[in-house]
């Protein structure tokens, strides 16, 4: 597949996932919630995870913010569940080396992530990318600090 095309592919899995974004709602029975935003652009994202023992076992968001944002949180709520807390963070170090354009293991098991690849050529745009991912790590670690 050409690049031009692989891009397009990409814009169109970003714009499905911004208009259509998976999780997105309250979460009544969460056991962690964390509230971020991005002061830069305005981004902000409230996440909620139910997490039993170490695994997640369901996340959900609520939030706005530009199309890069939005959509990398649905797609970091649909791929976090059913790991563990570790297993998360391991995706969370690997999505930030693949937007910062670093040589990566693949970050998750459904693909739609790596569509946020190109984040990397617009530098700026690298915390609206990572913002869910980060607070899904200060989720981990605040559970993990009580």
């Amino acid at each position: 597949m050409s690049s031009r095309k692989l891009d397009q592919l990409y814009r169109q899995v970003i714009m499905d996932h911004y208009k259509n974004p998976r999780n997105k709602g309250e979460l009544p029975d969460s056991n962690v919630t964390i509230d971020m935003n991005n002061p830069t652009c305005g981004d902000e994202i409230h996440l909620h995870l139910k997490i039993e023992g170490d695994k997640i076992v369901e996340a959900k968001f609520t939030g706005s913010g530009c199309s890069i944002s939005m959509a990398s949180a649905s797609m970091m709520t649909e791929s976090v569940v059913g790991y563990t807390e570790k297993e998360a963070l391991l995706m969370s170090k690997r999505f930030s080396e693949m937007v910062q354009g670093h040589e990566h293991e693949p970050v998750d098991e459904n693909g739609d992530v790596e569509a946020l690849s190109g984040v990397a050529k617009f530098p700026a745009r690298i915390k609206c990318a990572t913002l869910s991912w980060k607070a899904m790590e200060k989720a981990i670690y605040e559970k993990e600090s009580r």
